[in-house]
C-alpha cells in the first residue's frame, strides 16, 4: 500500500516506476533547514523505508541550491519556525536538540533502498552532510560543498565529523571542518569525495538513470549489500556522533556563536572574541 506524502510541507515527494524523488523545497531560502524542515527530514526516511512501492530514492533540492544548511536567520530569531500548513509533519514540534541530529543521521543510514544524491547546487553545513550520506552522489561540477559550522561559531556536530573523514581521510577532513572551506563538484569528483561530477544539466538525468537501474535490479541483493557496508558507517556514527553533537550544543552558548549570527544578519565580518 502506497504511503501518502501530502502531509510534508517542505519536502516534495514524487513516486514513479518504483523510484521516489524527494525534493527539499524551500527554494526562496536556498533550502535552508529550519526546525519544521528538520523534523520532516527525520521522518521522511522512516516513511520511504516502509513504502513497498519504492525500490530506489533520489534526493535533490529545488531551485539553484541543494541545501544551504541550517537557517541562520532562524537562529537569530530564536530558532523556532512552525510549519505553515496545519497538516505539516513538523507541526507541534519544538526546537532541535542533539537527539534530533542523531535521529536524522540514523534514520537516513537505516533506509534499505539505495539513495542517489542529485546535488544540483551548493550543499553547505547540514546540506553537505545530507548529500554525502547518500549512497551514490551525482553532483554538478559547479556545485560547492562546505561544512561551515565554524563560520557561525559552532562545531560540525550533525554528521560532518562522521562522513567527511570517511570519504577524504582525517587530515583533509579536519582542514575543511576547521576552516569551513569550499570545494567545487569537479574537484570533489577528482579526489573521490563524490561518485560523479557532471555538467549541471546532466545531474538529474544521470541520477534517474542510476536510480532506475537499481530500482529494476535484484531488490534484496542490492539492499543487503548496502546495509552490510552501512554497518561500517553506523559504527563510525556511534563512535563520533554523540561527542560531536554534545560539542555543538555547547558552542551554541558561546559568545562566538552569538557574534557570528549577529554578523550574518548584519552582513558583516564577525569579530570572534571568545578566549582572547
Amino acid at each position: 500500500m502506497a504511503i501518502d506524502y501530502s502531509d510534508y510541507e517542505f519536502l516534495k515527494v514524487e513516486v514513479a516506476e518504483r523510484v521516489a524523488t524527494i525534493t527539499i523545497n524551500r527554494p526562496e531560502s536556498l533550502n535552508a533547514v529550519h526546525n519544521a524542515l528538520h523534523h520532516e527530514l527525520e521522518q521522511i526516511w522512516i516513511d520511504v523505508r516502509a513504502d513497498q512501492d519504492i525500490n530506489a530514492i533520489i534526493l535533490t533540492g529545488a531551485g539553484r541550491a541543494f541545501c544551504a544548511g541550517g537557517d541562520v536567520k532562524g537562529m537569530a530569531a530564536g530558532g523556532l519556525v512552525r510549519p505553515t500548513d496545519k497538516k505539516g509533519k513538523g507541526r507541534g514540534r519544538g526546537p532541535i536538540a542533539a537527539a534530533n541530529g542523531r535521529r536524522l543521521v540514523e534514520n537516513m543510514l537505516d533506509v534499505e533502498q539505495p539513495v542517489i544524491g542529485a546535488i544540483n547546487g551548493d550543499a553547505v553545513g547540514l546540506g553537505a552532510t545530507l548529500a554525502l550520506l547518500c549512497d551514490i552522489t551525482v553532483v554538478s561540477e559547479k556545485a560547492r560543498f562546505a561544512d561551515t559550522h565554524v563560520k557561525v561559531g559552532i562545531v560540525a556536530g550533525d554528521g560532518g565529523a562522521v562522513i567527511w573523514p570517511l570519504l577524504i581521510g582525517p587530515h583533509r577532513a579536519k582542514e575543511f571542518l576547521m576552516r569551513g572551506s569550499f570545494i567545487n563538484g569537479a574537484e570533489a569528483g577528482r579526489i573521490g569525495m563524490v561518485n560523479y561530477a557532471v555538467a549541471p544539466e546532466q545531474v538529474m538525468t544521470k541520477a534517474r538513470e542510476l536510480a532506475q537501474e537499481l530500482a529494476d535490479g535484484p531488490t534484496f541483493a542490492i539492499r543487503w549489500s548496502k546495509l552490510a557496508v552501512n554497518k561500517w558507517l553506523k559504527q563510525q556514527a556511534n563512535l563520533i556522533l554523540d561527542a560531536s553533537l554534545a560539542y555543538e550544543m555547547m558552542t551554541f552558548n558561546t559568545k562566538d556563536h552569538q557574534e557570528a549570527v549577529k554578523a550574518f544578519v548584519e552582513k558583516r565580518k564577525p569579530n570572534f572574541v571568545e578566549a582572547k
